[in-house]
């Protein structure tokens, strides 16, 4: 789950964590208020989306003047923001974030991220802030410094301070930096944080640490014990298929191919996206229905699916453990039948109940086709959709 910055930023406040001084606004009115409250001659102007990349797209200004920031502001509110990380359908701007400026004399990156490889923390920091640090990993490998941090142990003075000589922190400096990084990494924890990421860093010329920037990612297998985060989600920035799975306990993420799936495992779900890959198609989206689906649970699931206008064809691979195929079936016809199925349909059914599964498909009087394997399933979708393509 993804926060907007202001919200970020309010988090870290609250663990003592430096951030400039700012207010949220819907209108610009509300905009020139939260300027004059802030005092000052400087303001930062920034939309508010779930997307890195907004200051490209003209989503982050800097105002010299009142007048200034409700200009912006009016031209921020309502636009359609597009980035890097949008996509080219860009995301409608509702709000945007007004900051004192800061008085900025170094930029660094900073972020922090679960590392299930080594199941430790892993900060990543370098001396090149306020640019994509995609590019800085490309360009200058060697300006990206890492430390890995055991969760038994937390953050230690020798990680802060490997930290701060690799970034080049002045001695004077070195006790606000571990401040700050003590306190980020007890926010990180303490918030079930999977993503923390800050840019830029700033140092400015009064010898302040401050993040300019500040993003979330929280896992989500953890909300239920983060009720104050929860209340943080933004569903208009969520896409609106996603949201309606989890209403049902799907795991669902939508991609841009036009092969949908519905899968049982999230191994097996990711499996059949790379074999429809191999055999020349494209998917649709990951759905993993889970183990111990119902009816009106599959049905809802097929329902989604097709609710996707890309979607041009549909797989479903189901092994059937706590999931009985006749269950699958059961659903899969209901669907069909409920939306009038106008793509075509290969199931691949295994496991317990499959024989009753499979008369109950090849009786249905369903265009549906069936498949011996995961193999010959995903070159029976791939070419009947080139078919109804051509």
């Amino acid at each position: 789950m993804n926060i907007h910055e202001y919200q970020a930023k309010s988090i870290l406040a609250k663990y003592n964590v430096n951030v400039p001084k700012g207010g949220v606004a819907y209108t610009p009115a509300e905009a020139e208020n939260v300027a004059n409250r802030l005092g000052g001659n400087l303001w930062v102007v920034k939309a508010q989306i779930h997307a890195g990349g907004r200051g490209k797209g003209g989503g982050v200004k800097l105002a010299r003047t009142i007048g200034e920031v409700a200009e912006y502001a009016s031209k921020m509110i309502g636009m359609n923001l597009v980035t890097h990380q949008t996509g080219p359908e860009g995301k409608e701007v509702k709000r945007v974030y007004i900051e004192e400026g800061s008085n900025i004399a170094e930029e660094m990156y900073l972020s922090m991220i679960v590392d299930r490889a080594t199941s430790r923390v892993t900060c990543m920091a370098s001396s090149e802030g306020g640019v994509e640090i995609e590019e800085v990993a490309a360009k200058h490998p060697e300006k990206i410094f890492m430390v890995e941090i055991d969760p038994v142990c937390g953050i230690q003075l020798f990680h802060i301070r490997k930290l701060a000589f690799d970034l080049g922190i002045r001695k004077e400096l070195q006790g606000k930096f571990t401040e700050f990084m003590t306190n980020l990494y007890r926010a990180f924890i303490e918030k079930d944080v999977s993503q923390l990421e800050i840019n830029p860093l700033a140092i400015t010329k009064e010898n302040n640490i401050i993040a300019l920037d500040a993003k979330f990612n929280f896992d989500e297998n953890a909300l239920y014990r983060q009720q104050a985060v929860m209340e943080l989600r933004d569903e208009d920035e969520e896409d609106p298929l996603e949201r309606k799975a989890a209403k049902f306990g799907l795991s669902y993420v939508k991609m841009d191919g036009n092969i949908g799936c519905m899968v049982n495992g999230a191994g097996l779900a990711m499996a059949t996206m790379d074999i429809i890959k191999y055999c020349g198609g494209s998917p649709a989206n990951f759905l993993d229905v889970g183990g111990g689906a119902t009816k009106e649970k599959v049905t809802e699931a097929f329902k989604i699916i097709l609710s996707d206008p890309n979607v041009e064809g549909i797989l479903v691979n189901i092994f059937g453990g706590i999931m009985r195929c006749d269950i699958i079936a059961e659903g899969v016809i209901s669907a069909a039948r409920e939306v009038s199925l106008d793509v075509p349909l290969v199931v691949r059914l295994e496991g317990t109940n499959v024989e009753l599964g499979k008369k109950m498909l090849a009786t249905s009087g369903l265009p549906i086709l069936p498949a011996d394997n995961l193999g010959d399933a995903a070159e029976r979708i791939v070419k009947a959709v080139k078919k109804a393509a051509a």
